[in-house]
């Protein structure tokens, strides 16, 4: 099931959204105000509108239909859009009165969808004249819910229910905590950068733009100093985003660390050589587009002249299953050897992540939830990320 949030400063310019995207078919499934945080999360940014939508839910479509002709993103559909009646995301004030009878027939259809896919479940599994236990179909709709992907909910399902004897599929608790075992031993772990006095370790983390790769240096950079009173360096290669080394250099003098700045692969080996003396060096890299061969080769030809110990991909929870999986897949050939897993604060649900946890290869080390320096960061544990996943942890708990 394929589930987006967008945010724009109103809520009409998030639907217009929504609809560009996923079509006049799509269906609204939350929203809210969110404020944004400045500085380290001290100073309140502007208010936001946020809206979670989806092209596969199968329920009544919240957005107006176009006018006959026209096309999502055609000016005259985007017209029709700005100019129709009033949906069920508006305020009390102004929405619309829904016969209770149409609410009643939205819950009917999508109780009638999650028992549909059940019953194909059930047809698919070994022994398929069985009734599926009210456990495991609450536990399958939990597992939608939370973002999982159709397919491996049912394959969690059927595992789970071929693992089981009758009695103890009808304990919820054990079902979910048979589940959360079955998650846990498919998400491999990293651990903490290993750290040696006297050894320099040189780590860089590289990913795409906007995934929090600078805001995360910091928090390791922080940690390592203060906390494990280790001597740290910092190295940044993010010449191309606007005030990127500025931002970095104000870490660093807040931490009291040495910095340096390299524009081209030439200048790498200097840069390293003036820290050597150092336990921990953190290189911080510009933000790639995945799909910029020329981009990922130059990022490759940097990583090889500093002689990266450790390449950690930094990876925004906010993204689609598919997205997460080819970029990792294509960031794999500058030689990533770690996962960093950011944002999972403003992700709706965390089920999107188990296709790249299951199949990029990739170990995961360590898990961020929001913007603070230095905290809203932990070491990865496969038991902790499966029960994010499962909802039964809050990324706040840490």
């Amino acid at each position: 099931m394929d589930i987006r949030t967008y945010r724009a400063a109103t809520m009409h310019e998030a639907l217009t959204l929504v609809r560009r995207e996923l079509g006049p078919d799509a269906a609204v499934l939350h929203t809210r105000e969110v404020r944004l945080h400045r500085l380290f999360g001290l100073i309140p940014g502007p208010r936001q509108i946020e809206v979670t939508a989806s092209s596969g839910v199968n329920v009544p479509s919240r957005l107006p239909e176009p006018a006959p002709g026209t096309r999502p993103g055609d000016p005259a559909a985007e017209a029709d859009f700005a100019t129709a009646p009033s949906g069920p995301w508006l305020s009390r004030h102004d929405r619309p009165r829904r016969a209770p009878d149409a609410i009643g027939d939205d819950v009917r259809g999508q109780l009638s969808h999650l028992q549909g896919m059940l019953q194909d479940l059930c047809r698919r599994s070994q022994g398929g004249g069985r009734d599926l236990p009210e456990s495991l179909f609450h536990l399958f709709a939990e597992l939608i819910d939370a973002d999982v992907a159709e397919d491996v909910a049912r394959e969690l399902i059927g595992q789970v229910r071929d693992e089981l004897s009758g009695v103890e599929l009808t304990d919820p608790v054990l079902v979910k905590a048979r589940i959360a075992r079955m998650i846990e031993a498919e998400i491999p772990i990293h651990g903490p950068i290993a750290v040696r006095p006297g050894r320099r370790r040189l780590v860089a983390l590289v990913g795409p733009t906007g995934v929090g790769k600078t805001t995360t240096i910091a928090k390791l950079a922080a940690n390592y100093r203060l906390k494990e009173r280790r001597s740290v360096g910092l190295i940044t290669v993010d010449t191309y985003r606007i005030a990127a080394v500025e931002q970095l250099r104000t870490y660093a003098d807040i931490i009291d660390l040495p910095m340096q700045v390299v524009s081209t692969p030439r200048e790498m080996r200097d840069a390293v050589r003036r820290l050597d003396n150092l336990d921990l060096v953190l290189m911080d890299t510009a933000g790639r587009s995945p799909r910029d061969e020329i981009r990922i080769q130059e990022l490759k030809a940097f990583l090889t002249e500093a002689g990266a110990d450790e390449v950690h991909l930094v990876l925004s929870a906010v993204a689609g299953a598919r997205t997460l999986e080819e970029t990792a897949q294509r960031f794999g050939e500058v030689g990533t050897t770690a996962l960093v897993l950011t944002k999972l604060d403003e992700a709706t649900g965390l089920g999107n992540l188990l296709p790249l946890l299951r199949n990029s290869g990739l170990p995961l080390s360590y898990l961020t939830n929001g913007q603070n320096v230095p905290d809203d960061i932990e070491t990865a544990e496969a038991r902790r990320m499966a029960r994010l996943v499962l909802a039964v942890d809050s990324v706040f708990d840490s």
